[in-house]
């Protein structure tokens, strides 16, 4: 989840989506609420999601503040 300065979300997430190429970006949408976006990431490792959130995401002009949610089990849809 990301919170961006007033007035930045929309140029932030068009930088993750379009400019940015950020791997193991799999969604980047705006959201009412706490946060000003949702950020979808799936790699392969915690050292790999470390690398994504600290070393691009957070460098990315107006982004100033991210908080991560990791999915231990992922939900099985019963067919």
């Amino acid at each position: 989840m990301l919170t961006t300065k007033p007035g930045t979300s929309m140029e932030v997430l068009k930088y993750i989506k379009e400019v940015g190429s950020i791997e193991g970006v799999v969604q980047a949408d705006p959201v009412f609420g706490r946060f000003d976006a949702i950020v979808v990431v799936e790699v392969p490792s915690l050292e790999k999601l470390s690398e994504v959130i600290y070393k691009v995401i957070e460098k990315i002009p107006n982004v100033i503040h991210t908080e991560t949610a990791i999915v231990l089990a992922p939900l099985k849809s019963e067919e």
